[in-house]
């Protein structure tokens, strides 16, 4: 289920636009980023953003995000495949916790399905289409399988812990 029920007020702007912020702040400023290879923490509020909204306004959400992030801390050219990503990337995060308990089980599943899909499936057919270097070039896999490996645990760690620290419950009653 895609399609929030809910009417989009001023609340929901308000929170949604504080998370995108936080994103951006993340990816573009804090975030660590080179030719192959990029290292944020944007996906706590991403995550944040999928347990109150779901996985069509978190996908949107996240899409604006990257595009507002290229628009406002260019680091190079635009394309629009890593907006794809953002997309794919807080479908996910909606889907596994909107109206769901965060478990253990529930983060190592979403950050593995977001390192198979994005970050070993996308980003190198993105990657070998923007700098025309094959698909097979190891310049390309070398960082993402060592990004894979590295960031597996601490995002696991990292989005459990954020997870069960959100009081949502009581945010959930705001929302819904």
């Amino acid at each position: 289920m895609l399609v929030m029920k809910r009417k989009v007020d001023a609340h929901m702007i308000a929170i949604m636009g504080l998370l995108i912020a936080l994103m951006v702040v993340l990816s573009q400023i804090l975030g660590f980023e080179t030719a192959y290879i990029k290292l944020t923490f944007s996906f706590v509020p991403q995550m944040i953003m999928g347990m109150l909204f779901g996985p069509f306004w978190t996908a949107i959400g996240s899409s604006l995000a990257d595009i507002a992030g290229m628009v406002l801390f260019p680091k190079s050219a635009y394309f629009f495949g890593f907006t794809i990503n953002a997309f794919v990337g807080g479908l996910i995060y909606g889907f596994f916790f909107y109206r769901k308990a965060v478990t253990l089980k529930r983060a190592a599943l979403v950050v593995l399905l977001n390192t198979v899909l994005i970050t070993l499936i996308l980003t190198p057919i993105w990657l070998s289409m923007m700098l025309n270097i094959p698909l097979t070039s190891w310049a390309i896999w070398s960082v993402r399988l060592l990004k894979a490996l590295i960031m597996f645990p601490i995002q696991t760690a990292m989005i459990y812990l954020v997870g069960r620290a959100v009081p949502y419950k009581r945010l959930t009653r705001r929302f819904i």
